[in-house]
């Protein structure tokens, strides 16, 4: 009927479950449809640890001009050839610098340093006990100011387990290597790397979760949508065609995401035989852990459960092996090479493989509806690491790819060169602007970053 409409945030309830929904016609009113934004901007902030090798990174060859730009070639290099499909979608940067990753008197530490001033801006105070202090992480800005919003302010996710006490480089608490959302100058927000605890927290009990005395065992025999399935047929009742499909659609997405949990539950890790793996077990696998993470954070904007979202892809320091892909030794070690050419081969490799898990989540974004678009045409995701070459510890020139068009407010497709040592927080500051969160300054912000939406 012209000016009815589902409400936005409709949860499909049932015991112990509530089921966000994704942006269905018949929550736009007939009447309004235009003047309604029915699509918000949202923002998601990647992470990998230890550096990128930058010769194998960049898609441009030759050296631009400062505050000049050149159209992403069809042909990538190593590293970066995942996201040549994406070449239309994304923006590359040259030019970007933390400079509070760098000592400023303070010594040795620049891992813990460069975790913390990633999306700060802030050089962090050098301490491993409890007086830690850096700043305010550009998501936590943005989830401040949206609040209210949606059902979450935020989602913080991680791939890679850390410890928050003691000292993990150099005096630098491992809070500062472990941690890039940072709720206050001295509260980390750690990154929850279970998938099934983010499942539950999206789609379980709105009242809190489950309690720690709840038969957890007995409830993952059961289905989320085995509890909210009355809802689900009641309102597929009142739907239209179109409607109906998404909704169909969407509930055998949430289903099949419900079973890769499930198997990943029972495959986790090796135990003695008739012991099942405990709920929320850890995937052992680093390309099912990160995809799992990824799709779980996509429903969340797909329902816009949140609008804000980091993920911790790898701890600085790492020292995670990568099996999968025939590297058994740990990444930080190897990105300290000296100049060896078979460890610089194998952290190429790792980076490639980092890469090939985000190319993934734009194809996923990419293909996942969203009003009159995709999700990733309403959003902008950053992918990046705190150091260009980790050998060196280098802070400037940092590998950094934009990906989406935030509503039509970022134009891709671009490799952007800026002056040296230009902020990169003059960035986030640019993008809170087309978060609807304008601010003055921002950490060691001089201004707005520019030629994002134009030449």
């Amino acid at each position: 009927m012209p000016g009815k409409s589902i409400p936005r945030r409709t949860l499909l309830r049932g015991l112990g479950a509530g089921l966000a929904l994704p942006l269905l016609d018949s929550m736009i009113p007939a009447l309004s449809r235009a003047a309604t934004t029915a699509s918000p901007t949202r923002a998601a902030f990647l992470y990998v640890p230890n550096g990128i090798i930058m010769n194998e990174w960049m898609p441009t060859p030759a050296p631009l001009a400062a505050g000049s730009s050149v159209p992403l070639p069809t042909d990538f290099p190593r590293i970066s050839k995942a996201l040549q499909p994406f070449r239309d979608d994304i923006l590359m940067f040259s030019g970007l610098t933390h400079n509070g990753g760098r000592a400023l008197g303070d010594g040795p530490g620049d891992h813990g340093r460069a975790g913390a001033n990633y999306l700060t801006g802030v050089h962090p105070k050098k301490t491993n006990g409890r007086d830690l202090q850096t700043g305010i992480s550009v998501d936590q800005i943005a989830a401040r100011r949206l609040d209210g919003k949606t059902r979450f302010a935020s989602l913080e996710l991680g791939c890679e387990e850390g410890v928050q006490g003691g000292s993990c480089d150099n005096g630098y608490s491992c809070a500062y290597s472990n941690s890039i959302s940072w709720r206050t100058p001295s509260s980390p927000n750690p990154a929850e790397i279970r998938p099934r605890a983010v499942f539950e927290r999206l789609f379980g009990n709105q009242d809190g979760g489950i309690q720690d005395s709840d038969p957890r065992e007995a409830r993952y025999q059961k289905s989320v949508l085995d509890m909210v399935r009355g809802e689900a047929q009641l309102l597929a009742s009142s739907l239209g065609g179109s409607d109906k499909r998404k909704l169909s659609e969407y509930l055998d997405s949430v289903r099949e995401l419900e079973k890769r949990i499930e198997a990943t539950e029972k495959t986790a890790a090796p135990r003695p035989k008739g012991i099942e793996a405990p709920p929320n077990s850890i995937p052992t696998d680093m390309t099912e852990h990160s995809r799992l993470m990824f799709e779980l954070m996509a429903l969340a904007f797909q329902t816009d459960s949140t609008r804000v979202a980091t993920v911790l892809i790898g701890l600085e320091q790492s020292p995670r092996a990568y099996p999968e892909i025939g590297i058994p030794e740990a990444h930080h070690g190897l990105t300290h090479h000296q100049g060896d050419k078979e460890k610089i081969e194998k952290v190429t490799k790792i980076n490639m493989f980092h890469v090939q898990q985000f190319a993934w989540l734009l194809n996923k974004l990419k293909s996942t509806p969203d009003g009159d678009g995709s999700l990733l045409d309403h959003m902008m995701v950053t992918y990046g690491s705190g150091f260009s070459d980790g050998n060196a510890h280098d802070h400037a020139n940092l590998p950094l790819v934009l990906a989406g068009r935030a509503n039509g407010q970022l134009k891709p497709g671009r490799h952007i060169r800026y002056a040296a040592e230009t902020p990169m927080t003059n960035l986030f500051t640019a993008m809170l602007d087309r978060l609807g969160v304008p601010v003055d300054s921002f950490g060691d912000s001089n201004g707005k970053l520019g030629y994002l939406s134009d030449l």
